[in-house]
C-alpha cells in the first residue's frame, strides 16, 4: 500500500558520505523528529546495502533509495531491482539525479515500476523545462535542483523557485514540489518552505556541519516552523 503524502515534508539525503552506524544513529534522530512533528513526512536515504537496517531501526521515516531501475525479477545484472528494494522496506525513491541522471526512456520505465509496486518518487528537475517535462508523468514529487548549485552553499534564488513551482503547478496541479539546492541552514529551509515549496532537504549542509544531530533537528523544526505548525 503506497503511504499517503502529508504534502510537506524534509528529505535527509546523505548520498555516500555515510553508512553504517553512524547513518544509522543520524537516521534515529530523524526517526524521532518524524515522531514529534507528524505533520511532515521525512524520507531518508542510505547507500542500498544499508536499506535493509534502516527499515529495520526505524518506525516513523520513509525509507528511499537513491535510484530504482525499471527492471522486472530476472534479468539485469547490476541493475537496482525495484522489487528487491520494496521487499526490505523501501518506500520511495529517487530519480534522475544530477549525479545519475536518465534518459527519458530510462526514467519512464524506472517511473513506471515504481508505480507499479506503490514506490514513491521524488523526480529530479535541473531547469524549468525539466521540470515540466517531468510534470507530465505520474510522479509524486518533483525536486527543482539546478545542478551547479548542489553543494555550494548558495540556494536558488526566489525567481527559479516561483517560476519553477508555477510552471510545474499549471500541467500537474497534484505533483508535490522540493526545492533543495545548496540548503545548509535552517534559515535556508524555512526561506524556501515560505516561498512556495511543499519540501526540501540536505546533504551537505547536515554532514559537514559541526554537530550533525543538532543540523537534522533544526532543519526539520524550521519545516514545521515555516508552514505554521
Amino acid at each position: 500500500m503506497k503511504i499517503d503524502l502529508k504534502g510537506n515534508f524534509f528529505v535527509f539525503n546523505p548520498k555516500s558520505y555515510l553508512y553504517g552506524e553512524k547513518l544509522i544513529n543520524y537516521a534515529k534522530i530523524a526517526d524521532k523528529m518524524a515522531k514529534k512533528y507528524p505533520n511532515i513526512d521525512i524520507f531518508v536515504t542510505a547507500p542500498y546495502a544499508d536499506l535493509y537496517r534502516l527499515s529495520l531501526e526505524t518506525e516513523n521515516i520513509i525509507v528511499t533509495s537513491q535510484h530504482l531501475d525499471g527492471i522486472d525479477p530476472g534479468r539485469g545484472m547490476g541493475l537496482v531491482l525495484a522489487d528487491s528494494l520494496l521487499n526490505v522496506g523501501v518506500k520511495a525513491t529517487f530519480l534522475n539525479h544530477a549525479e545519475y541522471p536518465l534518459s527519458l526512456s530510462e526514467l519512464s520505465r524506472s517511473i513506471k515500476k515504481a508505480k507499479e509496486l506503490n514506490i514513491i518518487t521524488i523526480v529530479c528537475a535541473d531547469s524549468v523545462e525539466e521540470a515540466k517535462s517531468i510534470a507530465n508523468f505520474d510522479v509524486d514529487i518533483i525536486l527543482c535542483e539546478p545542478t551547479e548549485l548542489i553543494g555550494t552553499g548558495i540556494t536558488s534564488n526566489r525567481d527559479y523557485v516561483k517560476s519553477t513551482s508555477s510552471a510545474i503547478r499549471n500541467i500537474n496541479p497534484n505533483v508535490l514540489i522540493m526545492q533543495a539546492a545548496g540548503v545548509s541552514t535552517a534559515e535556508d529551509v524555512y526561506n524556501i518552505i515560505t516561498q512556495g515549496a511543499d519540501g526540501t532537504g540536505c546533504t551537505s549542509g547536515i554532514v559537514k556541519a559541526d554537530n550533525p544531530e543538532q543540523m537534522i533537528i533544526d532543519m526539520i523544526e524550521a519545516v514545521n516552523k515555516a508552514i505554521g505548525g
